[in-house]
């Protein structure tokens, strides 16, 4: 802390005082609360809802509303929010981020903002970072919901499009930030109005908010379908990489490159990026029988060996990813430790992984609809978080999404201890010093949690305890199944957990084992399933008698187990608490803290401690080289370890390093996505029109002079000779949309025309066809055949566009070496590239709404123009087939009228071509 805020006191210390009146206020409505019967506490809600309509605020029923929050879940829960909960409850209402420690009930807390903003009737999203928790937090905190008579829904991966409206449209809805993004998405590509499933988006909680804010906004959401390029290129580029030898190196170096490397190809493990030297040049020149690589047409060749370089020199087995028979390549998340099913890498880099480890290759694919998680969770009217590490990252949270963060205070005091980092010459002295220190701990019976960044040293560590003989739990993405059971039970005497990451999130661990989980455990070996056991432990009304035995026998065991785990608490407490060893320290802080954050749970004791070693990665490639240097020197063996300022500077350094590193690439994705921002706000703003049912006939007149004078203008300019206007042009370009005889009318006298005048005629002959279709199909199918119209040639040409601006984004990096900034050069092109997109989309609306042939009767249809089957991130590739928006026309397609393809192109130019006039 600063002199200026030991002075005058933190931003948090400011909003504290603030916001305490707020928690008298509450505090003195308790009293009445509790003397309400359960009817007259649900009668609150009606009544809150009246005093909204006839003019109050949310601010002004927020004392009474967090009390009866409060008295609900005693009754309900047998839990009581403390005043800090309550403090958290407030500065989430007030859209800002509350950091609370772990333990500190931020579940809990988020019932209070949920509940009193449900009551303005505008839909609550509360956001978890995975299924597992949607749906507990749903059952769990939902009990408290449906007490004071609201609807909750939960949004789980696998639901219909009825299934996740109908969750939209409770109250309080539980999702992931995944399936939020992937429903806006599908939403902007639905043909009927009835088939959207979010309401406009008015308030989010985000649960562990720099998870899902931060670590989650580097990857895009994208919606893709089937492409058309051939696989065999990933496996001919792998097996070429296989032939060449690889040089690795912390960071690129001119010099480096610039020198006779002997390998074929060099790693740079600080950019994560790979680059062929001269002899690799000259092999692959060899290998695919090319003059020279470096010309633009063998682009494609290029970029398919960069990609198969990556696979092989960046990509590591059970780190980046693990290989499953029945899903084939899944991504492990490098935050959490978790399978990203359905995730796939961008750009080619999945297939050439695939490839590499000879599983199928799948296809390529395009993209129909991409957001990022900034933008989208920008959309909220109102946006708060809540997590145990946000102050690390809080000038990002304001930068980008204008949140601050408050720091609430523990409702107990912090007694965990914090022992200073042990530093090792080398991994073998570390790993040595953690199996030691947890025989020891083992011995007494303090239960220990092992923190590691992988898969793979979660294995290896896995095997050293085993040859000391101690029993452990292992959780990685391998054995993610019984992952709330393992964590919960973290904290049971003698007990010894081995975790990646994922541990860090969602499942607190009580001193002595969670009495729920074992109840459950137990349910199970009775016999009871899966679902019975759920319903047992939730507050839904049911007649059934199996679930009422059910639930009657869960609240014996948990009675039991209760008493059991208390007993065992005391002598956990006995021997220090939970010990939680770091055997690496992450590129974040935030990582770390949450680690440690895992002891020391509400005035619980508690241990905490990192090994490091100067060979890590964070060490090498981003820590001072003269430290290493200087441990060398000075000749330290490699089990004694080293503790001085200068390390644990080095260790803050780096990572420092880092987190700077990684936002200015978040940045860099969202600069790039702002600007395509502004571009699917119109369209998708088109899209609404649709859906919306609006008249869009003077849309269609409007398009039509627009159409028609652009033309005009181009091919007979009133400042050149008239000799020069080609009125053959027009006609050509405004074919189906005026009649012939009118520009043949035109040609003959063309020297008594002016512009102005054969625009006015042009218009005049459009419009009157316009008016003649709508008196032939009727006024009420005219306007369907309007919107399908439209809907159609946007769907279309908005995705041919945004896979066009993917591709151009891809190679535009590559200006910077002509002085030019790229950004500066992306916003230039895609703004042109999306003029253009818009003139394609009038003409072959225009061309579509004249030609198109309807019988009275008939039906008009409206289909998606792209399909697809699962949604995906950065690079995800869910595939379907394409499907166009149909109108039954009639079997004859004049040679001038649009394509029935749907190419946009006139029959006779495209399956029409080779056609003899009749």
């Amino acid at each position: 802390m600063g002199l200026f805020e030991k002075i005058f006191g933190t931003y948090s210390d400011k909003a504290l005082k603030e916001i305490k009146p707020v928690i008298e206020k509450i505090n003195s409505f308790e009293p009445t609360m509790k003397a309400k019967s359960d009817e007259e506490l649900k009668e609150m809600t009606v009544l809150f809802r009246e005093r909204l309509a006839a003019g109050e605020t949310l601010d002004d029923i927020l004392p009474e509303a967090f009390a009866v929050t409060r008295e609900a879940a005693i009754r309900v829960m047998g839990q009581r929010h403390y005043d800090v909960q309550l403090i958290g409850g407030v500065v989430l209402h007030q859209g800002r981020i509350a950091e609370m420690k772990t333990g500190e009930g931020k579940t809990l807390v988020s019932t209070l903002p949920a509940y009193l903003n449900a009551l303005a009737s505008n839909g609550v999203h509360i956001v978890t970072v995975n299924d597992y928790l949607a749906k507990r937090d749903s059952e769990w905190m939902g009990k408290i919901f449906v007490f004071l008579g609201l609807t909750v829904g939960v949004i789980v991966h696998g639901l219909s499009q009825s299934e996740r409206r109908a969750a939209y449209n409770c109250d309080i809805t539980y999702a992931t930030n995944n399936e939020l993004g992937f429903d806006y998405l599908r939403d902007n590509m639905v043909t009927y109005k009835e088939q959207l499933a979010q309401r406009p988006l008015s308030f989010a909680i985000v649960d562990e908010v720099d998870s899902i804010l931060i670590d989650e906004a580097r990857t895009p959401l994208i919606i893709s379908g089937a492409g058309e390029k051939s696989s065999d290129m990933y496996e001919k580029a792998d097996a070429f990489a296989c032939t060449l030898s690889c040089k690795m190196i912390k960071e690129t170096d001119k010099k480096d490159l610039n020198e006779d490397v002997e390998e074929d190809f060099i790693v740079d493990e600080k950019a994560k990026s790979v680059s062929l030297t001269k002899h690799g040049i000259e092999k692959a020149e060899k290998w695919f029988s090319l003059e020279n690589l470096s010309d633009p047409e063998n682009g494609l060749i290029s970029h398919h060996i960069n990609q198969a370089l990556k696979a092989h020199g960046i990509m590591t087995r059970d780190i980046d990813y693990v290989v499953r028979d029945e899903d084939g390549i899944v991504i492990v998340d490098e935050f959490t430790g978790r399978l990203m099913f359905g995730r796939r890498y961008s750009e080619g880099l999945h297939q050439a992984i695939e490839a590499k480890e000879h599983v199928k290759v799948e296809k390529e694919s395009m993209t129909q609809a991409t957001i990022t998680f900034q933008n989208f969770f920008r959309m909220y009217k109102k946006l708060s978080g809540m997590t145990g590490t946000a102050q690390t990252e809080e000038g990002e949270f304001n930068d980008i999404y204008s949140l601050d963060v408050v720091v609430i205070p523990t409702n107990m005091p912090m007694i965990r201890v914090d022992y200073p980092d042990a530093v090792y010459k080398n991994v073998n002295g570390k790993y040595a010093a953690v199996v030691s220190d947890v025989e020891k701990c083992h011995q007494t019976g303090q239960p220990v949690l092992i923190g590691t960044i992988s898969i793979e040293k979660s294995e290896l560590l896995s095997k050293m305890l085993k040859r000391k003989g101690i029993p452990h739990n292992v959780l990685n993405a391998k054995n993610h199944e019984r992952e709330a059971e393992i964590v919960a039970q973290a904290g049971k005497y003698g007990t010894v957990t081995i975790a990646t990451n994922m541990a860090g999130r969602g499942t607190d661990i009580k001193l002595g084992g969670n009495a729920e989980y074992m109840a459950k455990q137990a349910m199970r070996k009775e016999g009871f399933d899966e679902e019975t056991i759920s319903l047992a432990d939730s507050f839904a009304d049911t007649d059934n008698q199996v679930i009422l035995i059910a639930r009657e026998k869960y609240h014996e065991f948990v009675k039991t187990y209760s008493e059991e785990t208390e007993r065992e608490s005391k002598k956990v407490r006995d021997v220090g608490g939970l010990f939680i060893m770091g055997t690496e320290r992450h590129e974040s802080r935030r990582i770390d803290n949450q680690l440690r954050g895992r002891a020391g749970r509400q005035g619980d004791p508690g241990m905490s401690r990192f090994y490091i070693s100067l060979e890590d990665d964070l060490m090498r490639l981003f820590g001072s080289e003269k430290i290493s240097g200087m441990i060398e020197a000075l000749g330290f063996p490699e089990d004694q370890p080293i503790e001085h300022k200068i390390l644990s500077s080095a260790i803050e350094n780096a990572q420092k390093k880092v987190e700077g590193r990684n936002f200015d690439i978040r940045r860099h994705v969202l600069q790039y996505d702002d600007v395509m921002n502004q571009q699917r706000e119109i369209i998708y703003s088109e899209r609404r029109k649709v859906l919306d049912g609006e008249n869009l006939k003077d849309y269609y007149m409007n398009m039509v002079k627009s159409k028609i004078t652009e033309i005009t203008e181009f091919y007979c300019h009133k400042d050149s000779a008239k000799d020069t206007w080609n009125i053959h042009g027009i006609s050509e370009d405004l074919a189906g949309v005026v009649m012939p005889e009118v520009i043949e009318e035109i040609s003959k006298d063309i020297k008594s025309y002016k512009t102005n005048d054969i625009i006015d005629k042009l218009v005049i002959n459009a419009s009157e066809r316009y008016e003649a279709r709508e008196i032939e199909f009727g006024s009420d199918l005219m306007r369907e055949i309007e919107r399908v119209m439209l809907l159609r040639a946007v769907d279309e040409n908005w995705m041919i566009h945004i896979d066009a601006i993917d591709q151009m984004k891809n190679g535009i990096g590559l200006r910077a070496y002509g002085n030019k900034d790229p950004l500066v050069e992306y916003k230039f092109e895609s703004f042109e590239m999306f003029e253009e997109m818009n003139k394609t989309i009038q003409s072959q609306a225009l061309r579509m709404i004249f030609t198109v042939r309807v019988k009275r009767g008939d039906t008009v249809e409206r289909k998606r123009v792209a399909v697809s089957s699962n949604a995906r991130l950065a690079g995800g590739d869910g595939t379907a087939p394409k499907a166009i928006t149909t109108i039954k026309k009639s079997t004859k397609v004049g040679r001038n009228d649009a394509c029935p393809c749907g190419s946009g192109k006139k029959y006779k130019n495209c399956c029409g071509r080779g056609e003899v006039n009749d």
